[in-house]
């Protein structure tokens, strides 16, 4: 069976699975189920999967998406509830159906925040907060692969909207997920590099859904 994508959870422990380990227990998830993968053919065959938009370690999601190829026919509503015997604690199969939408087509992502606080009051830091990330510019210093360079985060960021609970500062944000990638780390980064007296305590992330260029949900 082939262009199948499974959308999946992953959450408390399991957020401290990284990208390779998490294609580990996915492979062995499928192995244990019974549930047989495509491998590719030559001296290095692998198994055929892939992930849209890899998860960074500590964020949490609810909308992960897995595309991949099984040996052998099987009932769609089938494969989720059998992954989810043999799933670890933390990451759970939501939906497997065909695709047609190609992975370079996801555009926007969905995420809540928490900032943390210890000592200072997020009633305080509430609207400097706002002000600061209304800028029409927040230039910082990103890392990659070449180097260190400059990154306009502002013209990443569609919405953003902050308010308080218990825990410290809540954040909605609907952010660039591709060309370019905005990494909701970068967020406090930029709290840190531009106004360091804002910066949270801890901050925390977790993907709420993925979109396309129109705002319809990615599938």
């Amino acid at each position: 069976m082939d262009n199948l994508r499974l959308r999946f959870s992953k959450t408390g422990r399991a957020v401290y699975i990284s990208h390779l380990d998490l294609m580990r227990t996915m492979q062995r998830a499928f192995l244990r189920a019974g549930m047989p993968l495509k491998y590719s053919e030559g001296f290095n065959p692998h198994a055929q999967i892939s992930f849209a938009l890899p998860l960074s370690v500590g964020t949490a999601s609810s909308c992960e998406i897995m595309d991949f190829r099984l040996n052998g026919y099987m009932e769609l509503s089938e494969i989720p509830y059998r992954l989810n015997r043999a799933l670890p604690e933390g990451i759970r199969a939501l939906e497997v159906y065909e695709w047609e939408n190609k992975f370079k087509n996801i555009k926007w992502l969905d995420v809540d925040g928490v900032f943390e606080y210890d000592e200072r009051d997020p009633a305080d830091m509430l609207p400097e907060l706002m002000d600061f990330f209304s800028r029409d510019s927040l230039v910082i210093k990103k890392k990659s692969k070449s180097g260190t360079n400059d990154f306009d985060i502002s013209p990443c960021i569609r919405s953003l909207t902050f308010d308080i609970d218990e825990r410290g500062i809540r954040l909605k944000a609907l952010i660039s997920a591709q060309e370019p990638t905005l990494n909701p780390e970068l967020l406090p980064s930029a709290l840190e590099q531009l106004a360091p007296q804002l910066k949270p305590d801890f901050a925390s992330f977790t993907r709420v859904q993925v979109y396309d260029e129109q705002m319809n949900i990615f599938r």
